[in-house]
């Protein structure tokens, strides 16, 4: 996929690997690559391609674009997901949740500790114009991301279509995310029987290696169905202590059944996903507000692990501003862990009890029919993330429009920040002209943020 664009003649063959590593030298390396899975998705796959294929040869190329293609079958997180069935192809069920927990560990230390520092130190105003940098630099990596998602998947004008569409119903009428990508699925499904007017694909030979290994299908349906009741058990513990504990309206029970549903139809990608749980943390919760989400954003950006531990931060601080009996920064605590337990688990429980089926989702038409257009309407889906999060970057107010079935936010000309627009022009010039990497593109805005301030305040 992506991270073999360049090696199309080693993927149309099957090279030898070495001996499968031990438990323990493979969990030393997966802790290596968390550490090191800075810069979105797309980086964080290709860092896997780099130290299990080319640096320890423990996986074919193959295996690997093959462990890929259902991964992207799946809910989000794409970049775990592909850790824990790779390490559940070399290990099994200890390897795969050795892999996929590792993974998130460093970024989720990071993310709970950049909390408190946000929640203690956030209105500090050189601190305010370091994070006015970060939202800056988040703006162009969508933008990025809404082009470089495009380019790869609309092909046909029916893809297009479906991505027009998206983005229609999101932005004029909001309609709620899920809704988006059950119609994008079902109207893939339909269309799925007339493919000339979706992108054709080549079947994908099972390459050879894979014949009688742990991705072949299981014959033992029973052990699966026995690991998933133990896993959907183990997912929603901590939310029914919490009710019991806590009551069934608290705050952070109401962020283990957002998140635990969110984890069930967040289909195409971290951006497209932050879409809805932008929308309703903000618009419908009351979490946080937008300014603070896209803070969030431009914190993940810039720690190790998957971009969509930002769920840790929302969980934070919906747990911190609405803390009940508890004390504001436990109850954060108490709301950010949540928040990561209850989207992290499902996504290690999808691979475990999916990947030995594997081959029979691959092979499903229909499927990949409709799997086509939900990827088409992620187009749409980020193109209405990246514009909500101009609106309210750029302008520090905005008004509702409403007349039927239309709900649209306009932007307040005359509340236009005039540096947040420098700045975000700055970060699309590092982007798009200079090819600086994302770290790069945030650590310049921000410096330069904090530059502006100082020069036209001249205190801290």
């Amino acid at each position: 996929m992506l991270v073999a664009a360049d090696r199309a003649s080693a993927s149309d063959r099957v090279e030898a690997a070495a001996a499968a590593p031990s438990l323990a030298a493979a969990t030393r390396v997966w802790a290596k690559i968390a550490f090191l899975s800075l810069g979105g998705p797309v980086g964080q796959i290709a860092l896997k391609h780099r130290v299990l294929i080319d640096e320890k040869r423990w996986v074919t190329e193959p295996r690997f674009l093959h462990a890929l293609n259902f991964c992207m079958l799946l809910p989000d997180p794409e970049a775990q997901r592909l850790a824990t069935y790779l390490g559940w192809m070399m290990h099994g069920v200890r390897g795969g949740l050795v892999a996929g927990v590792l993974f998130i560990i460093p970024g989720a230390i990071a993310i709970m500790a950049l909390s408190y520092l946000y929640v203690l130190l956030g209105h500090v105003p050189l601190v305010a114009a370091f994070f006015l940098g970060l939202k800056a630099a988040v703006i162009a990596i969508v933008i990025q991301a809404v082009i470089r998602i495009a380019r790869r998947t609309l092909k046909t004008s029916a893809l297009v279509g479906i991505a027009a569409a998206a983005f229609v119903a999101l932005f004029v009428f909001k309609v709620s995310f899920p809704w988006v990508v059950l119609a994008a699925g079902i109207a893939g499904f339909l269309l799925a029987f007339s493919l000339p007017i979706l992108e054709r694909h080549a079947p994908t030979p099972t390459p050879a290696s894979l014949a009688g290994d742990r991705t072949a299908w299981p014959g033992r349906i029973a052990s699966v169905a026995v690991l998933g009741a133990a896993g959907i058990a183990v997912w929603w513990l901590p939310v029914l202590a919490a009710v019991l504990l806590l009551g069934a309206a608290h705050v952070v029970v109401e962020v283990g059944f957002f998140f635990s549903k969110m984890a069930l139809v967040t289909f195409g990608g971290a951006y497209s996903v932050l879409n809805y749980v932008g929308q309703y943390a903000v618009e419908t919760a009351g979490w946080l507000s937008a300014g603070e989400m896209l803070d969030g954003l431009g914190l993940a950006e810039t720690t190790p692990g998957p971009l969509i531990m930002v769920v840790q931060f929302i969980g934070f601080l919906a747990g911190y501003h609405e803390p009940g009996q508890m004390a504001p920064l436990w109850a954060g605590s108490v709301g950010g862990l949540m928040a990561t337990w209850t989207t992290f688990v499902p996504s290690i429980l999808f691979v475990l009890v999916g990947a030995p089926f594997m081959e029979a989702l691959r092979e499903n038409r229909l499927l990949a029919g409709a799997l086509q257009a939900v990827t088409a309407a992620v187009v749409g889906v980020t193109l209405n993330l990246a514009l909500w999060f101009s609106l309210h970057v750029l302008f520090a107010e905005s008004r509702l429009v409403e007349a039927g079935l239309i709900r649209l936010e306009l932007p307040m000309v005359s509340s236009a920040d005039a540096i947040a627009a420098v700045l975000v022009v700055l970060a699309c010039i590092l982007t798009f002209k200079y090819k600086a990497s994302i770290i790069r593109t945030i650590g310049m805005t921000a410096l330069a943020a904090i530059i502006i301030h100082l020069a036209t305040t001249g205190s801290v």
